[in-house]
């Protein structure tokens, strides 16, 4: 008997399957990429809180540490600048291609990207223990496998980056600001001035 690519008996996310195709699964644009990260968390907010503040993209370089900035062009398209291994940056327009409000957004990258990509962010109520967030992600490296291994040298590939990113979004929601592990330029000169 012949499997589609979305049967499963598990309940396991499709970014931790072995078999069948997890991009089909999670209803993402196949033409975006073939490397996939899937990451979860729990956060203490209500889904409608965290839609909110994750659907004004402006908002994302607060917490995405990669991402040096966000402009809306539209409705529903806008411009990323994003760190890349070297010093450089990377830039593409993408488009949201689907909204469920509190619940789900994925969006796509536009053609003429420098790194195709696609996403989907949803929001899921967990009770008294607030929402769960899982965000998936589709790309593709440039240079290939080489691009990807230089990525993760340089800590700047998605799946890295993704788990991070989710840990300060859940920080920042939580307790209104992001804790590091190191004074900042600005802490510095106030603690020693």
């Amino acid at each position: 008997m012949s499997q589609s690519p979305t049967d499963h008996t598990d309940d396991a996310p499709p970014t931790t399957w072995k078999k069948g195709d997890p991009i089909a699964a999670e209803g993402l644009p196949t033409t975006t990429g073939d490397s996939i990260v899937g990451r979860t968390v729990t956060i203490n907010r209500p889904a409608a809180e965290l839609f909110a503040y994750f659907r004004d993209f402006t908002n994302l370089p607060r917490f995405m540490e990669n991402v040096v900035s966000i402009t809306p062009i539209d409705a529903t398209r806008s411009h990323w600048v994003v760190k890349a291994p070297a010093g450089r940056t990377v830039e593409w327009d993408a488009v949201v291609t689907d909204e469920t409000p509190d619940r789900v957004i994925a969006w796509t990258s536009e053609p003429s990207a420098d790194v195709a990509n696609s996403g989907r962010v949803e929001f899921r109520d967990a009770g008294a223990r607030g929402t769960v967030v899982t965000a998936t992600i589709v790309y593709d490296p440039p240079a290939g496998i080489v691009g990807k291994i230089v990525a993760k040298m340089f800590q700047r590939e998605p799946a890295i980056q993704a788990r991070r990113d989710l840990r300060r979004f859940k920080q920042l929601m939580e307790t209104g600001e992001i804790a590091t592990g190191s004074f900042t330029r600005k802490q510095h000169d106030e603690e020693f001035a």
